[in-house]
């Protein structure tokens, strides 16, 4: 835990001074959060993560690049004080978020169908979730990006629904939805080790893929527009239904 607290903040101080980052042309109200919430309805075994922003949510899509290298990732992404455990990673330091994202350059949910054109490889672009270990990373203008091990480290267990990516990353499937101001993901309690308190906060956020430069992560966040708490401080609970 303390290690843990370090790191968030370390991110806390990145995310400070990068709010007013870069301005890409994707900086728009569709990221500006308002609200965010995660709501356990014990009565059906599950959480309801909320996001919502002052334009429509999902509704800006990352630009189609042509390519794996430099794709471009969009993300509605809740930090968490879960255990890496907790959603089926071996343990490690870092934050675990789920992360909803969208990037129409590739496809990293090999198992579910979004779309449902039954092409499981050519739906990026959907709004999807992933649950992810993040890291502070100065290499990226965000601070972070999500954690990295080496392909021969057989001591890293990953999820069974992981596309498989070097990386603590796992692709589980959740129901997301957009409507309006808000994205929503539901989570059923089992697959959180039926932990229904924890801390979290809310995130937006431009990420890049990186294939090419060994000096830069896998997936590195590099530009922040918003932050529910303003400093990455986790300070929202879990409410009940």
């Amino acid at each position: 835990m303390k290690g843990q607290a370090i790191i968030i903040l370390a991110l806390a101080i990145s995310l400070a001074n990068q709010c007013t980052g870069q301005n890409t042309k994707y900086n728009t109200d569709d990221f500006a959060i308002t609200e965010v919430s995660v709501t356990h309805q014990k009565d059906l075994g599950m959480t309801v993560w909320e996001m919502t922003v002052k334009g429509n949510a999902g509704q800006t899509i990352p630009t189609e690049t042509g390519k794996l290298d430099g794709a471009h990732v969009l993300g509605y992404v809740f930090p968490t004080s879960l255990s890496p455990e907790n959603v089926g990673f071996s343990a490690t330091d870092g934050i675990v978020a789920l992360a909803l994202t969208s990037h129409p350059d590739f496809d990293d949910t090999p198992l579910w169908d979004e779309n449902n054109d039954k092409n499981y490889g050519n739906d990026g672009v959907v709004w999807h979730p992933h649950w992810v270990v993040l890291h502070q990373d100065s290499r990226v203008a965000g601070g972070f990006s999500v954690k990295q091990f080496k392909k021969a480290d057989k001591t890293v267990v990953l999820p069974q629904t992981s596309p498989g990516m070097p990386m603590y990353m796992d692709s589980p499937g959740f129901q997301t939805t957009t409507k309006s101001h808000t994205i929503r993901a539901i989570i059923p309690d089992y697959r959180i080790s039926n932990v229904t308190d924890f801390k979290f906060d809310g995130v937006t956020a431009f990420m890049k893929i990186n294939t090419s430069n060994m000096d830069l992560p896998m997936l590195g966040v590099y530009e922040v527009f918003g932050v529910a708490s303003g400093d990455l401080s986790l300070p929202f609970i879990v409410s009940k239904k």
